[in-house]
């Protein structure tokens, strides 16, 4: 029932054409049965109307399967982001394992990845900006990187890729020639 929620709320006009649709048809069945009479004295304008309600079933029925296929979709793309969130997360936790970081270390390459300027990480973590700058040094040097960038694609790259994360290995010190670590 969230679900179902999420959708009329996220695609307001297609479920709004789709039920306006269906409220037409509905009563155009009535009108075209109420001159079913008039059919053999005329029959041009019941057999169109016939035909306009043969057409807004048939719409309705593609705006009720558009709205199932966007239920899908969204649903779909929900979950993998969810699996590109963790995938992202395993990938940093296995790069900075595999580089021997310390938890300071860790802790240091996490934030300036989150885009973190180095005043800002030395006073989340109560350290002096020296020190932070000391650790980023360590970071670049264990990671085979020289700037923040570089650090940064090293898992953009891979996650782009699709490098599945069992198959990553850790670099060597310096850069691999496509500057990603899958050997």
């Amino acid at each position: 029932m969230t679900q179902l929620r999420t959708v009329l709320r996220r695609h307001r006009a297609l479920v709004a054409v789709t039920v306006l649709q269906a409220t037409c048809a509905i009563y155009f069945v009535f009108d075209v049965t109420s001159e079913l009479p008039e059919l053999r004295t005329h029959s041009v304008h019941p057999l169109l109307e016939m035909a306009v309600v043969a057409v807004l079933f048939v719409g309705t029925l593609f705006g009720l399967r558009e709205i199932r296929a966007v239920v899908r979709q969204n649903s779909r793309m929900e979950s993998s982001l969810r699996v590109a969130s963790g995938a992202f997360l395993d990938l940093l936790e296995e790069c900075f394992e595999r580089w021997g970081l310390t938890p300071s270390e860790r802790d240091v390459a996490l934030l300036a990845i989150k885009g973190l300027s180095v005043a800002e990480i030395a006073h989340l973590r109560g350290t002096r900006e020296g020190t932070v700058k000391a650790q980023c040094t360590a970071v670049y040097r264990k990671a085979g990187v020289s700037n923040r960038a570089q650090l940064l694609s090293l898992f953009v790259e891979d996650l782009m890729a699709g490098v599945p994360l069992g198959a990553a290995e850790g670099p060597e010190p310096g850069p691999s020639p496509r500057g990603t670590f899958a050997g």
